[in-house]
């Protein structure tokens, strides 16, 4: 999101969560300044995509079924288009695909050079938002880009805007992505860093123990080094939070403690299987937040 007029692509499937995820996403893009590109993905059987040994489907029903797919691709495609057309919001190409839907999303996203990917994914309660949508699922673990799993009510601009700090090159990204946003839509900047706590087992007193005040200190002198970094670069910040325990329930309390509308959490992800192995941390946040959350790619800063 480092260019000037970022790409973001919006996947929809016509469900109640990809259209408050459409909203969310034309509220990026007016702040932002983005060009916003929208995809819908038209099913197939299963045995479209088996490997070559398996049973295959006569060639006319195959067509046949290939055609209703790409028809109906197309009208809920226009019919998203519409909706983010009577919303206010402006597409810049709609994108009518066949085939699985995350592999179509990710291939879609790298063949337009999108900055970022806005999914919506299901999850009412605890159980709910740790059983994700098996497709934002795939789409988080293996885009080469930032991913935007908009959940709950749509984000709204200006708002509360909390980025998590560890003091690692992929929450830098993730900083500079927050302080983008909070400069070009007049949010408020929360920033968290969380001591993890770490277990020692002390063998007189047979038991872990966690050295709870070395972590402490050492977390407030990395989030005091955060905090400076970020205001010598002119971002402002309401507030900044130190926790200790384990950062994934850490981050996730202190969101919901100040009523953020949009957490951002940095993530690695190169190879393939860099990206398939989404960070710990951001991959529970993003399971268990209640509402909206950003996965900044490290190696690419946006």
């Amino acid at each position: 999101m480092d260019r000037p007029e970022p790409r973001v692509l919006l996947a929809t499937d016509a469900s109640e969560e990809a259209v408050r995820a459409a909203r969310t996403a034309v509220a990026l893009a007016d702040e932002l300044g983005a060009e916003l590109h929208v995809v819908y993905v038209g099913h197939l059987p299963p045995a479209f995509y088996e490997s070559v040994g398996a049973v295959t489907l006569d060639r006319e029903l195959e067509d046949r079924m290939r055609g209703r797919a790409e028809e109906e691709a197309r009208t809920r495609l226009e019919e998203q288009v519409q909706s983010i057309a009577a919303d206010g919001g402006k597409v810049a190409q709609a994108h009518a695909r066949i085939g699985r839907p995350d592999v179509q999303i990710v291939g879609l996203a790298e063949e337009l050079d999108a900055d970022l990917i806005v999914v919506g994914s299901r999850g009412l309660g605890p159980l709910r938002r740790a059983l994700m949508g098996s497709v934002s699922t795939s789409v988080l673990h293996h885009a080469h880009t930032s991913v935007l799993v908009a959940r709950g009510e749509p984000v709204s601009f200006p708002a509360k805007i909390l980025v998590a700090l560890d003091a690692s090159e992929e929450a830098t990204a993730a900083a500079r992505v927050a302080a983008r946003l909070v400069s070009a839509s007049g949010s408020e900047l929360h920033v968290v860093h969380v001591g993890e706590l770490v277990p020692v087992y002390h063998p007189e007193r047979h038991s872990y123990l966690a050295h709870y005040d070395t972590i402490h200190d050492e977390a407030r002198h990395l989030l005091d080094e955060q905090v400076e970094q970020l205001r010598a670069g002119g971002v402002q910040i309401a507030q900044a939070h130190l926790e200790v325990g384990y950062p994934d329930r850490e981050i996730v309390a202190i969101a919901e403690g100040i009523g953020a509308g949009l957490v951002v959490v940095g993530s690695r992800g190169l190879g393939g299987m860099r990206r398939a192995l989404v960070g710990s941390t951001s991959d529970s946040v993003v399971r268990h937040a209640h509402g909206t959350v950003l996965v900044v790619r490290g190696e690419q800063g946006a």
